[in-house]
């Protein structure tokens, strides 16, 4: 077998080998578990009066707890998107609230009131909601289809901060909170 051959069938070898194995986690980012604090919110249907203001509501964000949060993450920023509705479906569309954490294992994340941005010590508004007309309101935004179904969910982000910005995006996790 000649030099350039016996290269090539290892180098086929290693190629083939490196694309079928599956390389640690640590290579990839770290997946938080999410579930809800609070026995009322199922995942399934939005609490009763959750909803925003608009529909007779009086909603706030339903409490969480946050595992495998990894060492280094000193907050938990949590993303409240209406998934039915294009326009606040991504990016935080129904309002981005943060939560100081200390990092390497699990945190509760108490409930905060919605239409305001006044928040309790500890938490704080990264992005008020993007609603308009008369939707809109300050801070989280709660679910507010006005009963139409829509599907509500919370992307949940373990980042660590750095002079009250995101230095780096630790691990995430999602939550369905429900229909409305």
């Amino acid at each position: 077998m000649t030099p350039a051959l016996r290269f090539g069938l290892l180098f086929s070898a290693f190629f083939f080998l490196s694309a079928s194995v599956n390389f640690p986690a640590a290579f990839a980012e770290a997946e938080l578990a999410v579930e809800f604090a609070d026995p009322a919110w199922d995942g399934n249907k939005i609490p009763p009066g959750q909803h925003c203001k608009k529909f007779g509501g009086n909603g706030s964000t339903p409490a969480l707890k946050v595992s495998n949060i990894p060492a280094g993450a000193n907050a938990i920023i949590v993303e409240f998107n209406d998934a039915s509705y294009h326009k606040l479906s991504s990016d935080g569309g129904h309002g981005k609230v943060g939560w100081k954490v200390e990092g390497g294992g699990e945190a509760v994340l108490k409930s905060v009131p919605g239409g305001t941005d006044e928040l309790p010590d500890g938490t704080w508004l990264v992005k008020k909601n993007r609603a308009k007309g008369a939707w809109r309101s300050p801070g989280y935004l709660p679910p507010c289809s006005g009963g139409r179904g829509n599907k509500y969910v919370a992307v949940v982000k373990a980042v660590r901060m750095a002079g009250g910005d995101v230095a780096e995006e630790l691990a995430e996790g999602e939550i369905t909170l429900g229909k409305y």
